[in-house]
């Protein structure tokens, strides 16, 4: 089973484009939940996922707890800067479900407290907020990929 990156309400197309290029090398599904603040026709979105769009399962939602019930079988992690636990503290297994906020704001407070115990984060200095999106979508993929010995990529 692959892993899937959820990105709620993403708003900036070049990160959802570098993640959809994680995605195609990495065979992860990418799971878009509206609104999104971007067509998915954006230049800007194609360009940053270059020519592997083709390679990349994308889902549409109108909401996370429709990704919810879709996948009521899968864990589900997510991330913020907002979590107690570090994602290195989490032992990952095929078909986890990676969600992410959008840029400016994250994932809702009430997402987070319904969800305290499965909330990562990546540590980092006071002298950023957070760490890009995509930047943070992949650090988590790999680490879980890591963990599961790249057995999805072989």
């Amino acid at each position: 089973m692959p892993f899937h990156i959820v990105l709620v309400e993403p708003e900036i197309p070049a990160n959802t484009g570098n993640i959809a290029r994680t995605c195609a090398a990495t065979g992860a599904h990418l799971h878009l939940v509206r609104p999104l603040g971007f067509q998915t026709d954006d230049r800007t979105l194609k360009r940053a996922g270059l020519d592997y769009w083709h390679a990349v399962q994308v889902h549409y939602y109108d909401s996370i707890e429709e990704v919810q019930q879709k996948f009521a079988d899968n864990r589900f992690f997510y991330a913020s800067t907002r979590a107690k636990q570090y994602y290195t503290e989490f032992q990952y297994e095929d078909g986890d479900m990676f969600v992410f906020g959008k840029e400016t704001k994250g994932l809702p407070q009430a997402l987070i407290e319904d969800n305290i115990n499965s909330c990562i984060k990546m540590p980092m200095t006071d002298a950023v907020r957070s760490l890009n999106l995509s930047n943070s979508a992949a650090i988590i993929l790999f680490e879980a990929l890591r963990q599961t010995g790249f057995s999805s990529l072989q």
